[in-house]
C-alpha cells in the first residue's frame, strides 16, 4: 500500500507581476516604499522596465490596487525573511503543570519551585495544583499556605494570571512569566556597545 504524504500548508502569498496584473490603474510605489502616484498599468510597466525591475501587485484589494517597482526575487526573499521573524516572535507558550501537596516539606517545595522557575524562564505558563486526598480537603488553608510560599519564591519571575480557585479536591492557580524591565535595557546596552565598536 502506497502512503500519500500530505504537503504542509503553504502560508506564502501569491503575487501577480508585470503583465499578469489585471487592474488598469495602479497606485505605484518605488523600491523604498515611497509613493510615485496613480499610473496606468502600461505606464507603470514602462517605468519598471526602464529601471530593469518588476512591477509587483502587493495589495490587490485596495482601490486602486497597490503595486511596487522592485526586483521580484529580492522582494520574495524579504517577505520570507519578515515571515520567519514574525514566526520567531510569536512563540506559542505552553501551560505546564506543577503538582503540590498541602503538607509538603520545605525541601520538596523547593524542588517544585525550581521546576516551576525553569518553566517560567523558558516562557511557559505554570499551573500550580494542590491536590487534597481524603479528609485533607477539610483544611484548605494548608493548601493556600503552600501556594503562598511558592508564589513568593517565584514573584521575581512571574505574575498571577488567574487567581486561585477550588475545583473539586484541587486548589489551582495559574501564573505567567513576567518580563523584567532590565532585560530590554540590557539589550539596548548591548546594541550601544556594538554600535561603538
Amino acid at each position: 500500500m502506497i502512503k500519500k504524504h500530505k504537503r504542509p500548508f503553504d502560508t506564502r502569498r501569491f503575487y501577480r507581476i508585470n503583465e499578469r496584473i489585471f487592474a488598469a490603474q495602479l497606485r505605484v510605489l518605488d523600491g523604498e516604499g515611497k509613493q510615485i502616484g496613480i499610473l496606468s498599468k502600461f505606464d507603470a510597466l514602462q517605468k519598471a522596465k526602464s529601471l530593469g525591475l518588476d512591477l509587483v501587485e502587493i495589495a490587490p484589494a485596495a482601490k486602486p490596487p497597490v503595486a511596487k517597482i522592485t526586483d521580484f526575487n529580492k522582494f520574495l526573499y524579504q517577505e520570507e525573511k519578515k515571515r520567519r521573524e514574525e514566526k520567531k516572535k510569536s512563540k506559542v507558550s505552553e501551560t505546564k503543570e506543577v503538582r503540590l501537596g498541602p503538607f509538603m516539606g520545605d525541601n520538596d517545595l523547593s524542588v517544585m519551585g525550581k521546576r516551576a522557575r525553569e518553566f517560567l524562564l523558558a516562557g511557559d505558563k505554570v499551573r500550580l495544583v494542590v491536590f487534597f486526598s481524603g479528609r485533607q480537603i477539610t483544611h484548605p488553608e494548608f493548601g493556600h499556605q503552600i501556594l503562598d510560599k511558592i508564589i513568593e519564591t517565584l514573584s521575581d519571575v512571574s505574575k498571577v494570571e488567574r487567581e486561585r480557585h477550588l475545583e473539586g479536591k484541587k486548589l489551582i492557580i495559574l501564573i505567567a512569566p513576567e518580563k523584567k524591565h532590565g532585560e530590554t535595557q540590557t539589550d539596548e546596552e548591548t546594541n550601544n556597545v556594538e554600535e561603538k565598536n
